[in-house]
C-alpha cells in the first residue's frame, strides 16, 4: 500500500502545481466543446475518493456532504468557484491525501461494499478501491490538463 500512497501523493502535488499556475477565471472557464472546467475536476477528484473509500466501506466523509454532493459523478458546474471555494479544494487535496493513508494505518474502514466503476473494475476491498482512486485521479488530471491546454480558445 505504501506505493499507492505514494502514487496519490504524487498526482496530488502535481495537480496542487497545476491549479497554482492558473487564475480563477481559468480554473472556471469551460472551454468549447469540454463540459466541465479545471475547478471541477479539482474537486469531483476528492469527492470520488471519498465515495469508492469511506462511503463504499461505511465510513464518514472526512468532507462535507455538502462538498460531495457538488462534485460527486453525475454532477456539473453549476456556478462560478470563489478564490475561497478554490483554497479549500487545494486544502482538501492535500489533507485528504494525507488522511486517507492515516485512516488506512489506523483500520478505520469498516467492511467493503463491493461496487462496479464505470471504468468496468469491480473493487471488492478497500485495498482495490485505493488502487483504483489512483487511475481515476490520474484520468481526471489528463483532463485537467486537457481543459488548461484549451482555455485560450
Amino acid at each position: 500500500m505504501e506505493l499507492a500512497f505514494k502514487i496519490l501523493k504524487t498526482t496530488r502535488q502535481n495537480i496542487l502545481d497545476f491549479l497554482d499556475a492558473l487564475s480563477i477565471e481559468q480554473v472556471n472557464k469551460i472551454p468549447s466543446g469540454f463540459s466541465n472546467n479545471v475547478v471541477w475536476n479539482a474537486g469531483h477528484i476528492v469527492a470520488t475518493q471519498q465515495v469508492l473509500i469511506y462511503g463504499l466501506s461505511g465510513t464518514p466523509f472526512f468532507t462535507s456532504e455538502d462538498f460531495v454532493s457538488r462534485f460527486r459523478k453525475g454532477t456539473k458546474p453549476e456556478e462560478l468557484i470563489s478564490e475561497v471555494d478554490l483554497n479549500e479544494i487545494k486544502m482538501l487535496l492535500s489533507t485528504t491525501a494525507e488522511q486517507i493513508q492515516k485512516d488506512y494505518s489506523d483500520q478505520i474502514f469498516g467492511d467493503f461494499k463491493p461496487y462496479t466503476t464505470s471504468y468496468n473494475m469491480h473493487l471488492t476491498s478497500v485495498e482495490e478501491a485505493i488502487a483504483f482512486n489512483n487511475v481515476h485521479e490520474s484520468l481526471h488530471f489528463g483532463y485537467m490538463k486537457a481543459l488548461g491546454k484549451n482555455l485560450s480558445s
